[in-house]
């Protein structure tokens, strides 16, 4: 049996028209021109050797071999309407993969995810943490809110949302607490400081928008990730850096302070998603985002 089909361009142009019994209504179903439809239909008239219309006036109407291909291109075009808006229905239904580093999300995300619900209650996120960026191809993710600088790869779409705000806590179980709460940001010289091994410059970089002197800083104790670091200070081991975001909620509870402010970075927050592949929740999302994060 042969394979060969009608023009489908010509055939979904004409099964329009027959449906809508008009060809200026198919037009505009198809977002083309009046013109365009007609020389569809007429392709396929001259593809199959025959009249498919009778003209009248402006109006037309099926001749019997119209009719007959109109029943089948119904029988067709029908059950593919219904499976594809299916298939768009279970995509636009699937979870949105987000990768994120850990502190992130248990210290900012978790807490905020009832409010994201409240908000946007048609978008469905599953959360990967990682502490690593993830690789060019964002493998496994459609997705990622990062706090870094560029430059970006090439390959990824990159929404900023926020600039990076860093600054010292310190929790009042601390011995020194009372202290350091009155006293210039120089004290910091004469204490060893708890440390990430996921942001060892960040030390740095507020020490030398604060004015102080970034390798008179002493390094304490350190911890491979910024969540047990952050831990460490709400327990009264130390003074440590964090970004705002993540000590905001910390603060506004008594658990933590932060003496001197914070500090803006070259950093900034941001959404990463793979370029050419569309997926419909990130730009509401990164919406959301940029709005949790605005001061």
């Amino acid at each position: 049996m042969s394979r060969d089909l009608p023009p489908l361009n010509a055939l979904r142009a004409f099964e329009a028209v027959a449906r809508l019994d008009s060809v200026s209504r198919a037009a505009t179903e198809l977002h083309v021109t009046h013109g365009a439809v007609s020389r569809q239909l007429r392709i396929l008239e001259g593809a199959l050797g025959m009249a498919l219309f009778v003209r009248h006036g402006r109006g037309l109407s099926l001749t019997p071999a119209g009719r007959q291909l109109q029943e089948a291109a119904e029988a067709a075009f029908d059950p593919l309407r219904i499976r594809w808006a299916e298939l768009r229905r279970r995509q636009n239904q699937a979870p949105l993969v987000l990768g994120c580093p850990g502190s992130v999300l248990a210290r900012w995300m978790i807490p905020r995810l009832e409010r994201l619900a409240q908000d946007r209650p048609g978008l469905k996120l599953h959360l990967s943490a990682s502490e690593s960026m993830p690789d060019l191809q964002l493998s496994g993710l459609d997705a990622a809110l990062l706090i870094a600088e560029g430059p970006w790869p090439a390959n990824w779409q990159v929404q900023e949302l926020a600039p990076e705000r860093i600054g010292p806590v310190i929790s009042p179980r601390h011995p020194a607490f009372e202290r350091l709460q009155s006293a210039v940001p120089e004290v910091l010289l004469s204490m060893p400081l708890l440390h990430t091994a996921s942001r060892p410059q960040a030390w740095g970089e507020w020490a030398a928008r604060a004015g102080v002197d970034p390798a008179g800083l002493q390094m304490g104790t350190g911890f491979d990730h910024l969540y047990y670091l952050l831990e460490a200070a709400v327990a009264g081991l130390g003074m440590a850096i964090a970004p705002e975001p993540l000590v905001a909620d910390d603060i506004a509870s008594g658990r933590l302070a932060a003496p001197w402010g914070f500090v803006e970075t070259d950093a900034r927050w941001v959404l990463c998603a793979p370029r050419g592949r569309e997926n419909r929740n990130i730009a509401p999302l990164a919406e959301w985002l940029r709005k949790e994060l605005s001061p």
